[in-house]
């Protein structure tokens, strides 16, 4: 920028040159994706509010810290920045996982530029690659609920086979009580045949999925919906609120009703029992909400639509020790429970070739069904 002398001084005219910085970093507050800008030395100079949240620190630690001291495998993006000062490139863009002390390892796309700035030759631009986490966390869950499948069969062929053994030899034992102390002693025989019962009742639970056919019809998601809130409504009568949240547009796709209104239901039932303290004080709510999301990719296919189903409860949340483990079967988060609902849901849920996620937290525990439309 230059300042000129007045016309009428045309006798002294000169130019005066008006310093300016070279490149602004102000714009960048802006942007989604976490900017950092590094000094001649590979210092942090710059970090914009995305950098802070992605890297769970404020500016003012982040500034004047090396790469070397944010990342553990740092060697990749340190040889990169190298590159770029020696402007080997105008930029360069690579995905990375960086992993951190004591924090989740960072699943990001990075691009790395030379900017023409001796103060500030580079910068680094971190998205999170929230595609490649999301298909990381279905895979593991087809892995895991195939692993389970074997693990049922094999542990409920194992359970079975003795379990009727004990079972007949109990109704054997009992005809041969003495008739004087069979009232007495028959009520232990009756406890082993009703045990029995019980694991032979839960091992039956276990195998329903394998066993029951695929009926397949046409489907239409609110009805099912409509079905579970009925049920729910007619066991918890007081102090729980259903909302409804439907996009009538969804259309209907080919499917087992029965096994989606047992896979809605097994959600919907686990989240009005954890809203029991809730109920007492008449705020206890459940929202079921109906979407269409488009362009989903499930276990590694891309679906142009996808039914988007979310059962919400506003209750305590899972507790975080097991909330990567609750589609696992026998694990359950509350006193009492089976721990099967949910590892039947997803088996059911994947037959229509989809998957749930679950994200919790104290207040908002959010399952979400997705499933493919046509």
């Amino acid at each position: 920028m230059f300042a000129r002398i007045k016309p009428r001084y045309a006798a002294f005219l000169f130019w005066i040159p008006v310093k300016k910085p070279l490149i602004s970093f102000g714009g960048l507050d802006l942007l989604a994706s976490a900017v950092l800008v590094l000094n001649a030395e590979g210092r942090i100079s710059y970090a914009n509010p995305a950098a802070e949240n992605l890297l769970e620190s404020s500016s003012k630690t982040l500034l004047n810290h090396k790469l070397t001291e944010l990342f553990l495998n740092y060697e990749e993006l340190e040889e990169v920045f190298q590159q770029a000062v020696e402007h080997q490139f105008a930029d360069k863009r690579q995905d990375l996982t960086l992993e951190r002390v004591g924090r989740e390892p960072l699943q990001v796309h990075t691009v790395v530029t030379a900017l023409d700035d001796p103060d500030s030759p580079v910068l680094i631009e971190l998205r999170e690659n929230v595609q490649q986490l999301k298909l990381d966390r279905e895979e593991r869950l087809i892995d895991q609920s195939q692993a389970n499948k074997e693990l049922i069969r094999n542990l409920a062929h194992e359970i079975k086979n003795p379990l009727g053994g004990i079972r007949g030899a109990a109704q054997l034992l009992e005809l041969e009580l003495p008739e004087r102390h069979l009232k007495e002693l028959r009520e232990y025989t009756q406890v082993i045949i009703k045990e029995a019962d019980r694991l032979q009742t839960l091992v039956d639970r276990l195998l329903a999925p394998h066993r029951s056919p695929h009926i397949v019809g046409d489907v239409n998601i609110h009805e099912v919906c409509e079905r579970v809130r009925s049920l729910i409504v007619s066991e918890f009568p007081a102090g729980l609120k259903i909302k409804r949240d439907y996009d009538l547009s969804v259309p209907e796709f080919r499917g087992d009703k029965e096994q989606l209104i047992q896979a809605v239901l097994n959600i919907a039932h686990n989240a009005a029992q954890v809203l029991s303290s809730r109920m007492k004080t008449g705020d206890a709510e459940i929202t079921i909400r109906t979407r269409i999301a488009r362009q989903v990719t499930l276990a590694k296919v891309r679906y142009r639509l996808a039914l988007d189903l979310h059962i919400i409860d506003n209750g305590p949340g899972i507790p975080p020790d097991i909330q990567d483990r609750i589609f696992y079967p026998l694990v359950s988060g509350r006193d009492g429970g089976s721990g099967l609902g949910l590892t039947l849901a997803q088996t059911f849920v994947q037959q229509h070739m989809g998957v749930i996620e679950c994200d919790s937290r104290p207040g908002c525990t959010d399952f979400r069904i997705l499933i493919p439309l046509p």
